[in-house]
């Protein structure tokens, strides 16, 4: 055990204090002036010390026993969604949470994650750096990860369901795809962007009427986010107002913002969920433009670590597991932080390691411990 912690990466143990600290402080703001969510800063201190005791347990396990029983652990994520579909309790009008004892949520999306990445990454290693060939790796990485996202879409969990796609692309790209695979899937894909804008235009408004008639008033708040996004100006007022809101708040914070605590459009609770996913409107507004280049800062050196463990990696197989978690806290940071300014659509996705959340931090901090474990072990042979 000695010789592993000589061998771990200190700076990115580092890098998660540093995210905790700040993290605990902007929930503090966050929660500050709302008595239903008092002590929220300390249940997130506590969830950080539980993190902490999953990175290094995941961090001195030896990741390639994760790999030799990928498809084992992936068909236990399927499980689990399935089950938290049919047994789940709804929050936030989606049914993606387990209700566990002490107050504690599991939401097995996250894991899921990290399983399907574990999976694909044991896929894509047995062929040694060839390229993927169409029917043999190609479609069934496309299957693997077409399944956990259709049960996420039906809870409806749009955001975990987009990281997904994200990863796939990305693990493709990875494991060395055909270009003729490549301009096909591009075909494919940009067909179906436009195909679907068409159809969203037309018939945007007898759908929106025939969810109202139906009682489906989740699905008509997730249409209405896209709408907000593809047609700003034509969105309703209450489509629009998280996201002018957030705008206005991140830009009156300036250069140096307007000093912990008193972020105007935050404290008066003019910014939904300033806790979990719209946290970046705390940093931006309280902190300013040098806050925030700070935390994105943060996330560059922490992106930057993981990447050069991956290069330094011996195991193909382990860098292609740190490649497909890099690549989901990429997209995860672009898309909160550009939800906020109006570049991107809204969707449930928090801001990784700052956002308020117990089963989503714990499954990261367990990521970051997977990422480590490589580096501990990247001297011993590889399984393949």
């Amino acid at each position: 055990m000695l010789d592993k912690l000589k061998r771990t990466d200190w700076s990115i143990v580092i890098l998660m204090a540093l995210f905790m600290g700040i993290s605990t402080l902007v929930v503090h703001s966050a929660t500050a002036n709302d008595p239903y969510f008092q002590g929220t800063d300390i249940k997130n201190v506590i969830n950080y010390a539980i993190g902490f005791v999953v990175l290094f347990a995941a961090m001195l396990f030896d990741y390639r026993l994760l790999v030799r029983a990928g498809w084992y652990l992936y068909a236990f994520g399927i499980v689990l969604l399935i089950a938290v579909y049919l047994f789940g309790a709804e929050k936030n009008s989606a049914k993606s949470w387990f209700l566990l004892p002490f107050g504690f949520n599991f939401q097995p999306a996250e894991l899921v994650k990290l399983l399907t990445i574990i999976a694909i990454a044991m896929f894509i290693g047995r062929r040694g750096g060839e390229p993927l060939r169409f029917w043999q790796e190609v479609v069934p990485i496309g299957l693997m990860v077409a399944l956990p996202v259709g049960l996420i879409v039906i809870q409806p969990d749009l955001g975990n369901a987009i990281i997904f796609l994200v990863v796939l692309i990305v693990m493709y790209w990875i494991g060395n795809i055909k270009y003729t695979h490549v301009l096909i899937g591009t075909a494919l894909i940009g067909g179906f962007i436009a195909l679907f804008f068409y159809l969203f235009q037309i018939y945007y408004d007898p759908v929106v009427q025939y969810l109202k008639e139906n009682d489906m008033g989740e699905w008509v708040h997730r249409i209405n986010r896209i709408h907000t996004f593809i047609d700003p100006d034509a969105a309703s007022a209450d489509a629009k107002y998280q996201v002018h809101n957030s705008m206005r708040a991140i830009g009156s914070g300036g250069l140096t913002g307007e000093t912990y605590l008193n972020g105007s459009s935050v404290q008066q609770g003019f910014i939904p969920l300033p806790y979990s996913d719209s946290i970046f409107v705390v940093i931006g507004e309280e902190f300013g433009f040098v806050g925030s280049s700070v935390l994105l800062l943060l996330y560059f050196l922490l992106i930057y670590r993981m990447i050069y463990i991956s290069i330094q990696s011996m195991n193909r197989t382990g860098a292609f597991i740190i490649i497909g978690i890099v690549s989901m806290y990429v997209f995860q940071v672009f898309e909160n932080i550009g939800m906020m300014i109006g570049i991107m659509p809204l969707t449930g996705i928090t801001l990784p390691f700052v956002s308020y959340g117990g089963s989503s931090l714990l499954i990261n901090m367990m990521a970051i411990g997977v990422v480590l474990s490589i580096h501990v072990h990247q001297e011993q042979k590889s399984l393949y």
